[in-house]
């Protein structure tokens, strides 16, 4: 019997999870929190900066292996053969020529520009917006594989913007390095960058690598861009790999910290959308979505059904990103749970500013209070907004609060609510942007549906797809279309488990990984017609709504 560990890296906190790999049961599980990230260190909201300090990622890898391990019997960690990373992404970083993150040298221990920068870090809209023009006058468009749009969450406008903006780190980086790729470069004992296999997965949706230009964009279109990128092309690399193959195994530094063996196989890295993806199931024809803090919507097919069809305003279409042997496609939406949270937030103001200064109660009751209340505030807007009939949902709301990422990237976007009257109340302000969100899962599936990609079938993982019913039915009328949910919430982690699996030989393929360890499904929401009917009208309004707020974009 031989187990694996599939290691989730999310925005907030990273999953560890002890899966059997003849079974697929997780045999125990650990999640631990970052905790700079926590102190909410080395971000700015208001610029919509969010860096991550590697020494983060180190402590959560050491803290949640050894506590999912000690969950187990004693001799299970002997009999560990593989181990694999998913984390978010794009989330580069700069690197010395050992490949080391900067911030991990002294010198930019604090620096935020040293660091991580997160998926959802858009400071780089400007230089998004200069690749894209030069994209479309160059000799290739490099940006033709993923969607013809470049987005200011990806590889080249994130590290274009920070060499502009500091002179230091542009001054000590030879590299540049995605967090799924530095994660098992880090365990394997990896000194150099050079040295790093880099992920297919990563590099084709995010860096513009594709074979038919020789991997990444040419040396002149880069130095075209900016000359600050000239050099970088040469010192980072021109080969990719699929995740399901071996990068290398266990370090005796890293088999010592996590309490396992220098024989234990690490498996190459990638999105968690994509490994999640594989996790849930995924089949030619179905669209899996990753239902989080923004969505992942993510599809594969073969390379007969594709062809040389290019599918526009996309997130990519890769060889081998989800599935080695077939093409990834992937879609996805800046903002879904965000956009609850944010609603959340914005009534909890009575909470923090009010309560939390008032003589009325003593702390601990106020503490108290301002948790249970704080708490229960999405399921009490839930329960209010359920009962509004769909021919009551008179407020219309775009989803794109944190911007828009598909169909047609555009980071500049903003929100916007129409209909409010004195009338509104919170429950149908939510209800609106429950709505929103789906309207946004709609809009993606049109442009997949638009450009001949068959969709039959649509599963759901994530926290949001397991514990809200209101959500996810709502969403099920908006697409009419019925939603598979599966039935475990650490998916992710488990199809990071199926590429270790694969990757230490257990498995031929990752194909032969998901027949045997697949958890099922936990239900599935079948649409209402009448209610499906009814949005089909309102999905109308939610487009000329969103015409006119990119419209009145354009103009400032």
């Amino acid at each position: 019997m031989k187990f694996v560990i599939g290691l989730d890296y999310g925005s907030d906190s990273a999953r560890a999870v002890i899966v059997n790999a003849q079974s697929g049961e997780i045999i125990a599980s650990s999640v631990k929190n970052y905790p700079r990230w926590s102190e909410g260190k080395y971000c700015n909201p208001a610029i919509n900066q969010y860096r991550q300090h590697p020494q983060d990622y180190i402590d959560v890898l050491e803290a949640s292996v050894k506590d999912a391990l000690h969950r187990c019997p004693r001799w299970m960690a002997k009999e560990v053969a593989g181990i694999a990373f998913d984390t978010t992404g794009s989330t580069p970083a700069f690197t010395d020529a050992t490949g080391t993150p900067l911030a991990l040298l002294p010198e930019f221990a604090e620096n935020p520009n040293a660091m991580f920068i997160l998926w959802k870090d858009h400071t780089a809209v400007k230089e998004a917006a200069e690749i894209n023009r030069l994209c479309s006058t160059w000799k290739t468009d490099y940006s033709s594989y993923e969607g013809g749009i470049y987005s200011s969450e990806w590889f080249w406008s994130k590290a274009l913007h920070v060499l502009r903006e500091d002179r230091a780190v542009r001054e000590k980086a030879c590299s540049i390095v995605e967090y799924c790729e530095w994660l098992p470069a880090l365990i394997t004992g990896v000194k150099s960058s050079r040295e790093i296999i880099r992920s297919r997965c990563a590099n084709g949706h995010k860096a513009m690598w594709h074979e038919s230009w020789g991997g990444l964009p040419d040396e002149k279109f880069l130095v075209a861009l900016d000359p600050l990128l000239k050099g970088f092309r040469g010192r980072l690399f021109e080969k990719t790999e699929t995740a399901d193959k071996p990068v290398g195994r266990l370090s005796p530094e890293w088999a010592s910290r996590l309490g396992l063996s220098t024989d234990v196989i690490v498996a190459g890295g990638a999105f968690d959308c994509h490994m999640g993806a594989v996790g849930a199931g995924i089949t030619p024809h179905t669209l899996v979505r990753i239902i989080g803090t923004s969505t992942c919507d993510v599809i594969v097919a073969g390379y007969e059904e594709i062809g040389s069809r290019l599918i526009p305003g996309i997130c990519g279409q890769v060889d081998g990103s989800v599935i080695p042997g077939m093409i990834g496609l992937e879609a996805g939406q800046s903002g879904f749970g965000d956009i609850y949270a944010w609603f959340k937030r914005l009534l909890e103001f009575p909470l923090k500013k009010i309560l939390a200064e008032t003589t009325l109660v003593d702390a601990a009751t106020k503490a108290q209070l301002m948790d249970e209340i704080a708490e229960r505030i999405i399921p009490a807007l839930t329960e209010e907004a359920e009962k509004v009939p769909v021919s009551e949902s008179t407020v219309i709301a775009t989803d794109w609060m944190n911007g828009r990422r598909t169909p047609d990237a555009n980071q500049l976007l903003a929100g916007t609510v129409d209909g409010l009257t004195l009338g509104t109340t919170a429950p149908r302000i939510f209800r609106a942007l429950v709505e929103a969100t789906a309207f946004g899962s709609l809009a993606i599936v049109e442009r997949f549906l638009r450009e001949g990609i068959r969709i039959d079938r649509v599963t759901g993982i994530g926290g949001i797809a397991l514990k809200s019913p209101f959500v996810m039915q709502t969403l099920s009328d908006v697409l009419n279309m019925p939603i598979r949910v599966c039935k475990t919430e650490q998916a992710c982690a488990l199809g990071a488990a199926m590429f270790a699996a694969t990757a230490a030989g257990l498995y031929g393929r990752v194909e032969d990984a998901q027949e045997a360890m697949s958890p099922g499904f936990d239900r599935e929401y079948v649409p209402n017609a009448e209610n499906a009917k009814a949005y089909r009208a309102i999905y109308e309004k939610y487009i000329k709504l969103g015409k006119f707020t990119e419209q009145m974009t354009m103009n400032k």
